[in-house]
């Protein structure tokens, strides 16, 4: 009969139950300090993170022209040229006098409203209505909803391509090592 070998005795025999819980216990929180050095770290990586890999924000885009340039000419190739146009536009009629107001307005409408428009920019028939009711009497924020929409678009769907794009990786190394 072969025989089994036995089990290592216990190095601690009289530790009480309560002990043992409290040091299994203490392992397993982390302490306060390192919960919030550990949450700064996470953030301030996830900052670097956004930079290097996402790049500039579309605000950041828009603002500066050389950038707005280069993103205009990737939306051309993707075919949606049209909402950083209607973007543009909506700002500068944000910015106009009065006078001007119902005159642009129904330009900005038709050129990019309308359903038979050439550069038809993809919102909503519930906001498209509303802005066509509004041409009557337009305000400064009869476009904003549309304006707002297109925004989204263009953050969530066309900027994140443009980022990944050979037109940005230049621009963005050029701006990093000029000449």
């Amino acid at each position: 009969m072969t025989r089994r070998p036995s089990m290592p005795k216990l190095l601690f025999s009289r530790i009480r139950i309560y002990e043992f819980k409290d040091l299994i216990r203490d392992n397993k929180q982390p302490k306060v300090l390192d919960v919030l050095l550990s949450k700064n770290k996470q953030k301030n990586n996830i900052r670097l993170q956004e930079h290097l890999t996402l790049g500039l924000k579309l605000s950041d885009l828009l603002k500066n022209q050389d950038y707005l340039a280069a993103f205009r000419s990737f939306l051309e190739t993707e075919y949606s040229a049209e909402n950083v146009d209607f973007w543009l536009a909506c700002r500068e009629y944000s910015e106009i006098s009065p006078v001007r107001r119902l005159y642009r307005a129904a330009e900005i409408y038709e050129e990019f409203l309308h359903p038979m428009a050439q550069k038809e920019v993809n919102v909503d028939h519930h906001i498209r209505e509303k802005i066509k009711r509004s041409l009557a009497k337009p305000d400064l924020t009869c476009f904003d909803e549309a304006a707002s929409h297109i925004y989204r678009l263009m953050e969530e769907d066309s900027c994140p391509r443009f980022h990944k794009s050979e037109v940005y990786q230049n621009l963005r190394n050029t701006d990093r090592n000029p000449k």
